[in-house]
């Protein structure tokens, strides 16, 4: 279990706190690309870490991550103009680039000195893998930009969505290195070796956050393992097939972005892989048209049907692997107290978790280096794969885990 000071410390994001300033260091997710398809389109609305923001694509197909506010008189930049190379403000005129420079104040008499002493907060902003991605800390402390192997293929090997939650990113994250639940919360979904109860939980930690390992003890002479890669500060690449990879980007302390990939690195995912990923027990949720918001929510209980858990075919009654995360997560609370839980050898992951989170932001204030701020560090995927009985994880890890040299060259 956490302490109550522990739990406050790794689940508040907002500006001021530990772990919002530890995030602010590293690139993150602030939306995808094709929510601002063209220059001069509108803008659309962020938050993020407990930060109202505005998206926008310049004239010059720049993106751009402003505060909503206008710091002239607070009104929002969402229902600003876009146009030539600047987000107007629709109130006063007032205009800002996407370095956050005041450019035109039309509403103050020629030769005002003001337009000079007026700054917007702007984020610097990258665009990666179909995702415009974000900088929200120290400028001298920006990192190199990110360079993960899903976002680097060509579209066609890649399939991604998003969705919210409704609490805190903390319990996201544990939810998805939980290995142990799969036999139960997802039984009748997953089939083969991956539903054995693991029996053996080895971490291996890295330089960019650690690899989880789960060891299913077949009938044979050998283990089945699951090996799941952490990569700082929201990441997890699942061993599954398609690789999976899950960020769970904090919009503030209690909801959370998800947002869920699937790819293959050696071929275009055909539409049978999408059927599988995008079908009603699939990992991509349905969401609300116009929306980010599941279609099963904790509104509707997640549309469960009582029938189907009575069956037998399935352990909740919930369909779809993504909803079936989504709702024992989000119906923990909004933020869960840890202090009263009972954790055991299946949570070796999660706990695991927690101390490298605290352990970096002990580094964090110490001025130490932070895992995962330099690129070539997880040029890695998750895996699945047998070894024989008795061999150590760390001693089969390392050859399934690591990509070819040619994949990530340049």
């Amino acid at each position: 279990m956490l302490s109550s000071k522990e739990n406050e410390l790794l689940t508040r994001v907002g500006s001021g706190t530990e772990m919002g300033a530890l995030m602010r260091r590293y690139w993150i997710p602030a939306t995808f690309s094709h929510l601002i398809p063209k220059p001069d389109c509108p803008p659309v609305r962020v938050r993020l870490l407990g930060e109202n923001l505005v998206a926008f694509r310049d004239s010059d197909g720049m993106p751009g991550l402003l505060d909503e506010r206008c710091p002239h008189r607070t009104a929002s930049l969402f229902f600003g103009r876009n146009e030539e190379c600047g987000l107007r403000c629709v109130y006063h005129g007032w205009k800002f680039d996407i370095e956050g420079n005041c450019v035109d104040v039309p509403s103050e008499p020629p030769g005002s000195g003001l337009q000079r002493k007026v700054r917007v907060t702007a984020y610097p902003c990258v665009e990666h893998g179909g995702i415009v991605w974000c900088y929200m800390g120290p400028p001298d402390q920006k990192p190199p930009e990110p360079n993960f192997e899903w976002a680097r293929l060509p579209k066609s090997h890649r399939l991604m969505s998003r969705q919210t939650m409704d609490c805190n990113w903390l319990q996201g994250i544990e939810g998805g290195f939980d290995s142990s639940h799969l036999a139960f919360l997802h039984g009748g979904v997953v089939e083969g070796d991956i539903t054995r109860r693991p029996s053996i939980y080895e971490i291996v930690p890295t330089k960019y956050g650690f690899v989880a390992g789960s060891g299913r003890e077949r009938d044979d002479d050998l283990t089945f393992w699951s090996a799941n890669v952490m990569i700082m500060p929201f990441q997890k690449s699942i061993a599954s097939v398609p690789v999976g990879v899950h960020l769970w980007v904090p919009i503030d302390d209690e909801s959370t972005m998800q947002y869920v990939i699937d790819f293959r690195h050696d071929r275009p995912l055909t539409k049978n892989d999408i059927a599988r990923e995008t079908s009603w027990n699939g990992i991509h949720s349905e969401n609300i048209p116009g929306t980010d918001r599941p279609i099963r929510n904790k509104d509707n209980d997640y549309l469960i049907d009582r029938e189907l858990q009575a069956s037998g075919k399935s352990w909740t009654g919930i369909k779809g692997l993504g909803t079936q995360d989504n709702g024992i997560q989000e119906t923990m609370g909004p933020v869960v107290d840890r202090t009263i839980e009972r954790l055991g050898l299946s949570d070796t992951a999660i706990i695991s978790l927690r101390k490298l989170y605290l352990r970096t932001l002990k580094d964090l204030d110490a001025g130490k280096t932070l895992p995962g701020l330099d690129p070539s560090t997880y040029q890695v995927r998750g895996s699945r794969y047998t070894a024989p009985k008795g061999l150590p994880f760390i001693e089969s890890v390392d050859c399934q885990i690591s990509l070819e040299a040619d994949l990530y060259a340049g």
